[in-house]
């Protein structure tokens, strides 16, 4: 795929994402483990996400864990206030990580095996990058595969 050439210029070959890093999109938004659950569907709503990374402090960003919209369904299911769950009480604790360099064949395997809709994606120190959906995922290797 390549995109269109400016006038006077030559079309430049688009690089088609390899990597979880190249495919992922930047954890712009994260939460707080000490949030209510109302205040992460908020979050959600207003990045036009479907989870949040939960981090153990800003400096370090490390992924403590993860809360879904799943998450907060499962939540007003049970006839749970929102306002008064906080995230640590429903998060994904520990959750399985990425590195940025990962094959976007092997985070598939990964989400396919652990039945994950989303990936943390983190560097080389463990500080989170961003996240690859499911969505993101599956455009990447579409995209690979129409080359």
């Amino acid at each position: 795929m390549t995109e269109p050439a400016k006038q006077g210029t030559a079309a430049v070959p688009m690089r088609v994402p390899a990597t979880a890093g190249e495919a992922m999109r930047p954890a712009l938004t994260v939460a707080d483990p000490n949030d209510h659950m109302a205040a992460a569907a908020y979050l959600m709503k207003h990045a036009g996400v479907t989870a949040l990374v939960v981090i153990d402090d800003d400096a370090a960003r490390r992924p403590v864990g993860l809360i879904t919209d799943a998450d907060i369904v499962q939540s007003v299911a049970d006839n749970k206030d929102l306002n008064d769950v906080r995230i640590l009480a429903l998060v994904t604790s520990s959750p399985t990580v990425v590195r940025t360099g990962t094959s976007l064949n092997e985070a598939a395997s990964t989400m396919v095996a652990g039945h994950f809709r989303h990936l943390p994606v983190v560097g080389d120190n463990g500080q989170l990058m961003g996240m690859l959906d499911i969505l993101d995922l599956c455009g990447a290797l579409l995209e690979a595969s129409e080359q």
